[in-house]
């Protein structure tokens, strides 16, 4: 099979939380830094090269487990080549601030996967 275009790895994971606080300081402790983003919608923090994340209330969202997301040079692209090879659009690719497109979809045993561009 050949790809249009390759991603540049796992960076981005997504951790649905009930109590953001309690996330925060378990998160904190595990990953030995504090937050860069500290925000009542969300909490991200920077630990080796990985951007770990907190989704308050992430199960009203839809979100039941992690989401790992695979960075990639052309969301579209991948969202597109990843939908011909069976996968379904779960939610379309979007904006979610400062230019970065996020999407997600689901592999065929409904697995939630994201993808993440950064403009």
């Amino acid at each position: 099979m050949t790809t249009t275009s390759s991603t540049k790895g796992i960076r981005t994971v997504l951790h649905p939380v009930s109590d953001v606080a309690k996330a925060k300081a378990v998160y904190a402790a595990l990953l030995g830094v504090a937050p860069v983003a500290d925000e009542a919608y969300y909490v991200g923090f920077e630990a080796e090269g990985q951007h770990i994340g907190l989704v308050p209330n992430g199960a009203s969202q839809g979100m039941t487990s992690p989401v790992t997301y695979w960075h990639v040079a052309d969301i579209e692209a991948k969202l597109a080549e990843v939908t011909a090879a069976g996968a379904v659009v779960k939610e379309s690719a979007h904006d979610v601030g400062g230019g970065r497109l996020v999407a997600t979809f689901t592999d065929p045993d409904g697995n939630v996967l994201g993808l993440l561009q950064d403009q």
